[in-house]
């Protein structure tokens, strides 16, 4: 062999050995983690009617509540939210073992379950939506959201709590209630939960509390199941059989656009089958007084299979709210595939949907 053959040769391996390991670095997985170490985050969970309805996807839920317990420290989680539809059937007693093979006392116990592993580590606050009411869907305000979530399931969340308005049935309960919080650079926010399609009395009752004096300076946070579409848009009007009830438009008109100090918006509800981008939206607009308000959905419920799938896999959102007190980054990660090695290649969505930061005022 002549030295210039030698010497191409050579080359080629030192080419293919940097290639190779160039390609290891951009497929190797990363853990979350905090970008700056004096940031702090809140958890965002996605509708887990899903899980619950069947046997087989309950442990997937309770992985994801298992997981943001292992990193409350290393996260800096200061709250973890859920937008709702906990259940897919609040009154089910027979399930037909195809569209779901779980009774409602089963799902109910199966996500409070999961939650307990917050319980004590971490304030958490839920939704309450469509399916988490009447028989199989919204027909009658009743609900077992209180007997599974009573105020005092988890003493680090009823610490929190300030404000507690009636639900459908004239007893209060968590369904509309407003939490306080200072985070560790010492911004007070006010997050208000709000029943599914909230009714007038809700939003004057969130309205008045959001305008009380010893509030006035907090950053106002809303967290209802319905109200963005996948197209950014505040969600008109939906055909639920109940008496009276206000979707994403009427909230705005109602609630956040004349309130001077509701700053963020958080829902879920919406989705497509195995469609990403179906389950997620985003827009900003200004209040009253010329505040940006930042609204996010995100769900998840019909990834991993559709509506009949895995529940959503294992997607979650992570909000990092930096040490300057307005930048917030969201990550969109799976903890079903970052437990594998053989699967945590798609643990991450890095979509410019999914992957983005915005910014309070």
């Amino acid at each position: 062999m002549n030295f210039s053959l030698s010497k191409k040769l050579l080359l080629c391996v030192l080419f293919f050995s940097l290639f190779s390991t160039l390609t290891a670095q951009q497929n190797k997985y990363e853990a979350p983690a905090l970008s700056d170490p004096n940031s702090w985050s809140m958890i965002m969970l996605p509708d887990p009617q899903t899980y619950q309805k069947f046997a087989r996807n309950q442990p997937l839920f309770e992985l994801m509540t298992a997981w943001v317990s292992e990193n409350i420290d290393k996260l800096n989680i200061k709250l973890v939210m859920c937008t709702g539809d906990l259940v897919e059937q609040n009154e089910m007693i027979n399930p037909d073992g195809t569209a779901a093979n779980q009774p409602s006392k089963s799902q109910w116990e199966s996500v409070s379950q999961a939650f307990s592993r917050l319980d004590g580590k971490v304030p958490y606050m839920l939704a309450a939506g469509n399916h988490d009411y009447g028989y199989t869907n919204i027909s009658t305000r009743n609900s077992n959201y209180s007997k599974y979530f009573p105020v005092d399931k988890n003493f680090l969340t009823q610490k929190g709590v300030r404000e507690v308005a009636l639900n459908g049935n004239n007893i209060p309960s968590l369904e509309n209630a407003a939490y306080e919080f200072t985070s560790p650079q010492g911004r007070k926010f006010l997050l208000l939960t709000l029943e599914f399609a909230p009714r007038d009395t809700i939003l004057a009752w969130a309205k008045s509390t959001v305008a009380q004096e010893k509030y006035k300076n907090h950053t106002a946070i809303v967290l209802t199941h319905s109200y963005l579409n996948a197209k950014n848009e505040q969600i008109e009007k939906e055909n639920y059989k109940i008496a009276e009830g206000n979707y994403g438009a009427a909230i705005w008109r109602k609630l956040v656009q004349p309130s001077a100090n509701i700053q963020l918006v958080f829902s879920g509800h919406i989705g497509a089958p195995d469609n990403a981008r179906e389950h997620v939206g985003f827009r900003q607009d200004k209040n009253a007084v010329g505040k940006k308000v930042s609204q996010m959905v995100f769900n998840a419920q019909a990834m991993g299979g559709g509506w009949y799938g895995n529940g959503g896999d294992g997607w979650l959102r992570i909000l990092e709210f930096l040490p300057d007190g307005k930048t917030v980054k969201v990550k969109t990660f799976s903890p079903f595939f970052a437990i594998s090695p053989t699967t945590q290649q798609f643990a991450w969505r890095t979509e410019t949907y999914d992957q983005f930061e915005f910014s309070i005022d």
